[in-house]
């Protein structure tokens, strides 16, 4: 299996920004970019995606209670339980693979997401270290791990 090229983990830098620009009008601010060693730091919700075919692993979307929630907010869903709340994490992991599969190529399979509430992700990995983006949107921290390998 290969590993990702710069470009193809740019296209998730430039999903998060265009996910929160696009519904908030706010950009995110990226403040690292790192390869992740040991446990994953993770924030209370979590949006999982699954990806075969050309790509095999995960992409997760982690974010805490306070950003989920006004993001609700922001798209006038005023009913903040924890359903709506996990949905909305999961919305946005799917946004952001729905993004993949336009650039690493339409064969790509994409799982329905998986939400998870906690700031434990699970230690299953495809690669031994994934790539972690961690950003900042209005005041609130945030992180996309990616942890897929190319198909041979």
């Amino acid at each position: 299996m290969v590993s990702l090229k710069e470009s193809d983990l740019r296209l998730f830098v430039d999903s998060v920004r265009r996910y929160f620009e696009v519904t908030s009008r706010v950009a995110p601010e990226i403040t690292s970019a790192f390869l992740g060693i040991g446990d994953v730091p993770a924030h209370e919700f979590n949006g999982i995606v699954s990806f075969s075919g050309a790509f095999t692993g995960d992409v997760t979307v982690s974010l805490p209670l306070r950003a989920v929630s006004e993001l609700l907010l922001i798209q006038h869903e005023t009913r903040l339980t924890e359903a709506n709340l996990l949905d909305a994490v999961g919305e946005i992991a799917n946004t952001l693979a729905g993004n993949a599969r336009r650039t690493l190529g339409e064969t790509l399979d994409i799982s329905v997401p998986r939400t998870v509430r906690g700031a434990q992700l699970a230690a299953t990995r495809v690669r031994r270290h994934p790539y972690v983006i961690t950003f900042r949107w209005n005041s609130y921290p945030g992180m996309v791990c990616v942890d897929l390998l190319e198909a041979a």
